[in-house]
C-alpha cells in the first residue's frame, strides 16, 4: 500500500503544470521609438518592485510568433487595427491574450509633407499621378513589418493608386532622414508616418484617406501577453492591465530621444520621476515581487 502511495504521488506530480518563472518578465521591443519608450518606462516599475526584466529586440513577426509560444511574457506594442490581421489568428486559437489598450488616438497610414497635399496628392488614388517627383518611391519602414506588406501588395494592384511604386523598406531612422532631406528641399515625398511621433512636430503633415481597410482610422495601441500569463502571474498581469499612457507622455519622450539624443532608460525615468499620480495608479493594488508595498517601493526608487 505504502509504495502504491508513494507511486500515484509520483504520478501526480509528473502530470502537474510547471510554474510559471514570475520572478522575470520577458518583453519585446521591435525598434520603434515608442515602443522603445513605453517598455523602458515599464521596465523601470518592475525593476523597483523587485522583478528582473528581459527585453528582447525583435521583429513584429517574430514577436508574436513568440508570445504564442510562450518565450516571450509581453509585448507593449500592438498597434490596431494595423496588426490585426496578423494579431487574430493568435487571438482565435487562444495563444495570446490581450490585457490591456495601453493608448488611445493613434494614427498611422501614408503621409506626406503638407506642401505635397496642397499640389493635390491628397489620397492613396493620387500617388500613382505623382510617380515621377516622388522618383517612383515610397519610404517604410523596417523589413517585414506588415505595413510595408501591404503597401507592396497595393504596388501590384490595378486601380490602387500605388500601381507601379516601389516601397523603400528602411528603418524608422533611415526612413525619416529620407524625409527630412526632402523636406529640407521641399521636394516631394510620400512615407509611413504615425502618431504619437516627434515627426509630427518636426514636419508639417498630412495624412493620406485610402488606405482604411488596412491602417483604419483613429486607432489604440494594446497590451499583449502570452496566453495564461496574467492568471499564472496575477501580480505582474494586474500591473499591465494598469499600465496606460497618453499622446503627451510619448512625445514628449520620444522628442527627448529623437532630438535631443537622450538615452531612453534616462529619458523615462526622467518622466517617472516627475509623474507620480501615473505611476501610483498603475501599481494601484499591486506588490512588490516578494509581497511588499508597491507604493513604497517605487517611491524610494524614483525619489517621490
Amino acid at each position: 500500500m505504502k509504495l502504491k502511495s508513494a507511486l500515484s504521488v509520483l504520478a501526480i506530480c509528473a502530470a502537474a503544470p510547471v510554474l510559471a518563472d514570475c520572478g522575470t518578465v520577458n518583453m519585446s521591443d521591435v525598434g520603434w521609438t515608442d515602443i522603445t519608450t513605453t517598455t523602458s518606462a515599464s521596465k523601470h516599475v518592475l525593476e523597483a518592485l523587485g522583478y528582473d526584466v528581459d527585453v528582447k529586440i525583435l521583429s513584429v513577426p517574430v514577436t508574436y510568433a513568440s508570445l504564442s509560444s510562450g518565450d516571450l511574457d509581453i509585448f507593449l506594442g500592438a498597434w490596431i487595427p494595423a496588426q490585426s490581421g496578423v494579431l487574430d489568428p493568435y487571438l482565435a486559437d487562444k495563444t495570446i491574450d490581450v490585457l490591456a489598450t495601453n493608448l488611445e488616438g493613434t494614427v498611422y497610414t501614408l503621409a506626406v509633407p503638407t506642401y505635397t497635399f496642397e499640389k493635390g496628392l491628397q489620397s492613396f488614388a493620387d500617388i500613382n499621378k505623382f510617380a515621377e517627383s516622388l522618383d517612383g518611391k515610397i519610404y517604410g519602414i523596417e523589413p517585414g513589418n506588415e505595413g510595408n506588406t501591404y503597401l507592396v501588395s497595393l504596388t501590384e494592384k490595378a486601380g490602387s493608386g500605388l500601381e507601379g511604386m516601389e516601397v523603400i523598406e528602411s528603418s524608422e531612422q533611415g526612413m525619416l532622414a529620407q524625409v527630412a532631406r526632402a523636406y529640407d528641399k521641399q521636394e516631394d515625398v510620400v512615407f509611413l508616418g504615425w502618431a504619437p511621433h516627434p515627426m509630427n512636430a518636426n514636419f508639417e503633415l498630412s495624412y493620406l484617406p485610402g488606405g482604411e481597410e488596412f491602417f483604419g482610422g483613429i486607432g489604440t495601441v494594446q497590451t499583449l501577453a502570452r496566453a495564461g500569463y496574467a492568471e499564472e502571474c496575477p501580480n505582474t498581469g494586474k500591473l499591465f492591465s494598469q499600465i496606460s499612457f497618453t499622446l503627451d507622455m510619448e512625445n514628449g519622450i520620444m522628442g527627448q530621444i529623437l532630438d535631443e539624443g537622450a538615452d531612453p532608460d534616462e529619458a523615462t525615468m526622467a518622466w517617472l520621476q516627475a509623474n507620480k499620480d501615473a505611476v501610483m495608479a498603475w501599481v494601484d493594488g499591486v506588490t512588490t515581487a516578494d509581497g511588499g508595498d508597491a507604493a513604497a517601493a517605487v517611491s524610494a526608487a524614483f525619489g517621490y
